[in-house]
């Protein structure tokens, strides 16, 4: 299997001079930008834009950062599913040993389509779980369920009663830890929806001990995405095990602990070192947790999959409007709304190397909404209808947030694995988005 020779040679002979090790696997060659070894240029012929763009190879680079760096301890790296659904991805991740973080019955569904064996390696969080998904969970086999409000739980202990399935769980418990972040998505604060009062936990836990179908197997937490700094993942954890020192106390034995996701990345030029925040995440991690011999799961998905992504774009025109150029592109806030919804900066490269001036433009879609834009006063080097764009780090919350507004029809993606490169998902037609709707 060639993903799992390449996690050998990874594990093996990992530098941060490889190219795994490196921010992106975008580069120009010959003046050319490429996904490894495969021409940007040639994926748009071939499939047209918009387009996403995945590299296989840092993808599983960034998986095996997280493996070695855990490697002292019994884990999991349970992929953070929502970051990118594609079944592809999915399959490669499970063929390389990572179970996953679900968050609904159509993300329980992409598992057992991709990789059903993984589904006993794969959690199911959320706030709103309903009985059909909690159902479908309990019969496919789940590792675990991260429940996230008391009166959840009693309707998991009664699903799990009714099926005569046993239901193993974790509490999300919300430590009230603040991690700078957007706040669309930041989740560790007592004001946030998610999780239960870490002070109400422990009595919780008691009364769920008692139930017959309710089997107590862990503590969960998660305090945000895109978080650059790693000691709040630190107090986080340092609440968590004093809980779970308390449960043992009261004869509640657990036997693991979820810490989440939401290591952050580097969006802009800045330097980054992927391999370096990895190692100073999993410290925090290990510290906190040194002392409890637990089996730890972890929730990466952001972290591994943004990176190495790309959407490329085709310009359809440039316009003036008084002192402001707009780039206009293929591509809309429908294929990637990031830039709109969080104000996100994405790095946006020409895919043909130039010398031309740069200057100050805005690159907008074809939406229509004065919000569907890219990039707002970016300097880029002057281009025409035509040219080729490449939005850096969408391989993380762009697929997997695109709609079809405007009824645009959503774009393929591809799977590139060095010199080599292949279609994962196609476009989709107008007929595809007729389909379900009844006039």
């Amino acid at each position: 299997m060639k993903g799992a020779v390449l996690i050998l040679l990874l594990r093996k002979n990992f530098s941060r001079s490889s190219p795994i090790a490196t921010a992106r696997p975008f580069a120009y060659r010959n003046r050319a930008l490429s996904c490894d070894q495969t021409s940007l240029a040639t994926l748009a012929a071939t499939h047209g834009t918009p387009l996403y763009v995945y590299s296989q190879q840092h993808i599983l680079g960034r998986l095996a950062l997280f493996q070695q760096a855990f490697a002292s301890r019994p884990h999991t790296i349970c992929y953070a599913v929502k970051a990118n659904s594609a079944l592809a991805i999915l399959k490669l991740l499970a063929q390389n040993g990572a179970g996953f973080d679900i968050v609904s019955g159509g993300e329980l569904a992409r598992v057992v389509k991709a990789a059903k064996p993984a589904v006993k390696k794969t959690v199911f969080a959320g706030v709103g779980k309903q009985i059909p998904e909690i159902d479908a969970a309990l019969k496919a086999g789940i590792l675990l369920f991260n429940v996230e409000s008391e009166s959840e739980l009693a309707l998991l202990a009664d699903r799990a009663e009714l099926l005569k399935i046993p239901a193993r769980f974790s509490l999300r418990v919300n430590p009230d830890v603040f991690a700078e972040t957007h706040p669309y998505i930041s989740t560790g604060l007592s004001a946030h929806k998610f999780g239960i009062d870490i002070n109400a936990a422990r009595a919780i836990y008691r009364k769920a001990a008692k139930s017959k179908y309710l089997i107590p197997t862990g503590v969960s937490v998660h305090i945000g995405s895109q978080i650059r700094a790693v000691d709040p993942f630190g107090a986080a954890l340092d609440r968590v095990t004093s809980l779970i020192q308390q449960l043992k106390k009261d004869g509640i034995t657990l036997t693991h602990i979820d810490a989440g996701g939401g290591l952050g990345i580097e969006y802009t030029d800045a330097p980054f070192d992927p391999a370096a925040a990895v190692a100073a995440y999993a410290k925090q991690v290990l510290e906190a947790t040194d002392h409890l011999d637990l089996h730890l799961l972890l929730e990466p998905g952001r972290f591994l999959v943004a990176q190495a992504g790309a959407l490329l774009t085709t310009v359809v025109n440039v316009k003036k409007n008084g002192n402001k150029t707009f780039v206009i592109t293929d591509a809309g806030m429908n294929d990637l709304i990031r830039p709109a919804l969080y104000q996100a900066h994405h790095q946006i490269l020409p895919v043909r190397q130039t010398s031309a001036k740069s200057s100050p433009v805005d690159i907008v879609g074809p939406v229509c909404e004065s919000g569907d834009f890219f990039a707002r006063d970016r300097d880029l080097p002057a281009t025409k209808p035509g040219d080729l764009l490449a939005i850096l780090d969408a391989g993380a919350y762009g697929m997997s947030l695109t709609s079809n507004y405007n009824t645009r029809t959503r774009p393929p993606e591809v799977l590139v694995d060095g010199a080599e490169s292949r279609l994962i998902r196609r476009r989709e037609t107008i007929k595809d988005l007729f389909a379900p709707e009844l006039p």
